[in-house]
This record gives structure tokens, sequence and C-alpha cells, in this order.
């Protein structure tokens, strides 16, 4: 009985329809799937309804994008209230900061003497209401010849080493676990391997983290093991998820659906939260 807690679909930067994860979490022998949209959850009720018709369960869940002493850290939250007026409001502030850096970014990338448009990066996008993210810019980067994989395009530019890396003034960390615990939901560290900075995983264990994704496919069997003890240690959920964002150009960012996933009964734990929060 296995859960995949982190998918994205074209409600942000994925490639598949929420109802396309569905049928591929159904058909890769999952009874779970997460659909964490980075800042919007746009794309819930259409996953949710299609859960409902395969006989999956649909944990509604949402990736908020912050920021720790210049670097992308994200926050994974687990049952949010979809319909809450204030959380939406808030998360259409955070959409707002996600559109001024892609034009910052692309911005800087033609002073690399790249050239690419926003309208380029724009008509990436599947889903008219979805938000742009890297991995489109990304994908026009591969598609002039740039680059040959999304791992090169974050690597020379999009990544935190990247030349074309920029990061405006974010929420904290800290603040969007307060944003997902005011929408009822359960936050979660995202994959914490990235980040290079376990003082700052264990402050926000600190100030109210209830779990952390131990188990994604960027991280190394060192941080499994390491990751999987500080959870022990202070009682937090172990999570896990393939991070899935779709094909581009013949290639999936991070894993495909069901690479990485937990028991079911870790989908229990955070409903059980949630419920008592």
């Amino acid at each position: 009985m296995w859960a995949d807690l982190h998918t994205h679909t074209t409600a942000s930067d994925g490639k598949c329809s929420p109802s396309d994860n569905i049928i591929r979490a159904k058909k890769k022998g999952l009874q779970a799937i997460a659909i964490t949209d980075h800042d919007t959850v746009a794309g819930l009720d259409e996953a949710m309804k299609a859960g409902t018709e395969m006989d999956i369960v649909v944990v509604p869940g949402i990736e908020i994008s912050s920021i720790f002493k210049g670097q992308d850290i994200h926050v994974l939250g687990y049952y949010v209230d979809k319909d809450d007026p204030c959380f939406l409001n808030k998360l259409k502030e955070l959409r707002k900061t996600r559109d001024k850096r892609n034009e910052m970014m692309v911005k800087k990338l033609n002073e690399l003497g790249l050239s690419i448009g926003m309208d380029e990066v724009y008509a990436r996008k599947k889903d008219n209401e979805g938000n742009i993210g890297r991995p489109h810019i990304a994908e026009v980067l591969m598609e002039k010849g740039i680059v040959s994989s999304m791992e090169e395009a974050f690597r020379q530019y999009l990544g935190k080493e990247g030349r074309a890396y920029v990061n405006p003034p974010r929420i904290s960390p800290f603040e969007a676990i307060d944003l997902i615990k005011e929408a009822r939901g359960v936050p979660v560290v995202a994959h914490p391997g990235l980040y290079d900075d376990d003082l700052l995983i264990e402050e926000m264990i600190q100030y109210g983290l209830k779990g952390i994704e131990v188990f994604h496919p960027d991280h190394s069997d060192d941080a499994v093991n390491r990751y999987s003890k500080l959870a022990s240690t202070y009682g937090l959920i172990m999570t896990g998820g393939s991070d899935f964002h779709g094909e581009r150009n013949g290639e999936i960012f991070h894993g495909d659906i069901g690479l990485k996933y937990v028991n079911i009964e870790i989908v229990n734990q955070l409903k059980q939260l949630a419920e008592n929060a």
C-alpha cells in the first residue's frame, strides 16, 4: 500500500494535468498520491475528482516557496484547506513574487548573451491558470540547444550556483510553516538534502515543522540515513515522493511517479495530524 507524496501538475510547473497524474499513479500500482504544486492549489479539484473516479486517495497539498540566506527553501503542506479565502489571497501574493523572479532570470540570461524572451517561456505553460517556474525556462533553453538537459540548465544557469540565479525577497521558511498551519495543514520540509543547511532544518523543527521529506530522488543514501535519524529523534513524520514534474525533451525531471514512495500509513498520520490541528 504505497503513496507518492510529492508531485506537480500543469497547475504549476508540471507537464501533466492533475487527472493525468492520478491515472499515472493508478498504472504504477499506488494507492495514494499527493498533488503539491508550487504556491497554488488550482489543480486540487480536478485531481480529487479523478481520485474518486479511479479509487485513488488524493492528498490535497502544496509546496510553498520561501527563502533563507539567499537560498530557496521549499515547505510542503498536506491537507491544507484549499478553499480558505485568506490562504488563497496569500498564495496569490507568492505567485506575484514568482513572476517577478522569472522576469529577473530571463533578463539575466539576456545579459549573458542568451536570446530568450518571456513570451517563449509563457508559451510553455499548459494551463491558463498555472504559474511559471524554472523548469519552463529550462525547457526553452533545451529547445534552443543552449543546454542538453534539465540538469545542465539548473547547474549552468538556474540553480543556486547558476549564472542566472536570482532570488527576490520572499517569505521565510518559518512564515511558510505559519501559512500552512493557518490553512490547517501539516508542514513538512521538502528535500532538505538539497540545502546543505541542517542547522536551519533543526531551527524549523523547533519552530513547528511536523515532518521531513526523507525519501527523494535527489537524496543520497547518506541523506536518507541522516534525515531518518533526525525525524526519529524529534518524533516527526517521514515522508517521501518522486517530485514528479513530467517529461521535458524526453527527460523526466527529478523522478517518475512512484519512483520514491512511503507506506500509506504515512497518509493516515498526516490526515490525523491535520484533523487534530
